[in-house]
């Protein structure tokens, strides 16, 4: 009796392994199904010399711009790379990572960028280190700046009757937790630590942009949005052109031979099972709520308040 229990449970188990391998097969194909269409860069033109590197959205990290970055320098076919930048900004040290890199490669192969809907903070940031900079005249330009920002809930859990507390080791250590209001003495050594971080962006754009910025730095790094016509005018970018506009002036600028093309350089798409599994276990965590009780870092982003 006890055997035909085994062989039963052992039965069950099988079946159980069974059914979760093509569960993780189905998963695994239907990720890669609408995943990105294939690990070759999408080409416009039958020989395109020229890479493109998007970089989307809010920078959070360097890591997959700088892959992209790195396999068009490396591309011999590629004779110049424009940095498409479509972002409100982002966290200061990936965004710095990106300006650096970008530097490094253009002293190999030219480095030009284009400016789609928004290129503002950490996205102009990024388009600062390259040679060039190309915008549509209504592209939502510039907002130098540096923003933190903290939440005080100190007057809602008094609401609540909460009281929570903390043990810190450090007299800054708990500061802009949301349980109080920072003191001013706090608020200045925020303060001081922004400027700091402000001036590093001004720094850096003068670099590439020192003689071309028409009137004060200063005055134009106030954090303000432009529209590309605007940052045109004011110096922070040098020609209001499409992408295509800019591949075709560069393609004659360089004097590439052939037909004008653009090649996306796509993020190299790892296929491995456990490249899988990572992917799924980001997408569950992306629908998991996430509580900041933290001071969050400094952005060169673009709020929208």
């Amino acid at each position: 009796m006890r055997s035909r229990e085994s062989r039963g449970i052992w039965g069950i188990f099988i079946v159980l392994i069974i059914l979760f391998a093509m569960l993780a097969i189905f998963t695994f194909y239907t990720i890669q199904s609408v995943g990105p269409s294939s690990d070759t860069s999408n080409a416009f033109g039958k020989h395109p010399q020229i890479g493109v590197v998007e970089v989307t959205g809010v920078i959070m990290e360097a890591k997959a711009t700088i892959d992209k970055l790195l396999r068009a320098e490396k591309d011999k076919n590629i004779q110049a790379i424009i940095v498409r930048v479509n972002s409100p900004g982002g966290a200061v040290g990936p965004t710095q990572e990106i300006y650096q890199e970008i530097k490094r490669i253009d002293q190999k192969k030219p480095v030009y960028a284009s400016f789609g809907a928004i290129a503002a903070s950490g996205g102009y940031y990024i388009g600062a280190a390259t040679r060039r900079i190309y915008a549509n005249p209504g592209t939502l330009t510039g907002s130098i700046g540096v923003l933190m920002q903290f939440l005080d809930l100190s007057k809602l859990y008094e609401f609540a009757k909460v009281s929570p507390s903390a043990i810190v080791s450090g007299r800054y250590k708990d500061m802009g937790q949301t349980t109080r209001p920072m003191s001013d003495e706090e608020r200045s050594l925020m303060k001081r630590l922004m400027d700091g971080v402000h001036q590093q962006f001004i720094k850096d754009i003068l670099v590439r942009r020192k003689d071309k910025i028409r009137g004060s730095m200063d005055d134009l790094a106030q954090g303000q949005i432009f529209s590309g016509e605007e940052a045109y005018l004011a110096g922070l970018v040098d020609d209001l052109l499409s992408l295509w506009q800019a591949g075709r002036q560069i393609h004659q600028e360089l004097l590439l031979k052939g037909e004008f093309g653009l090649k996306f350089i796509k993020k190299k798409k790892d296929k491995s099972i456990w490249s899988m599994l990572e992917r799924l276990e980001g997408a569950a965590s992306d629908l998991l709520p996430t509580i900041r009780t933290s001071p969050v870092p400094m952005f060169l982003f673009k709020g929208m308040r």
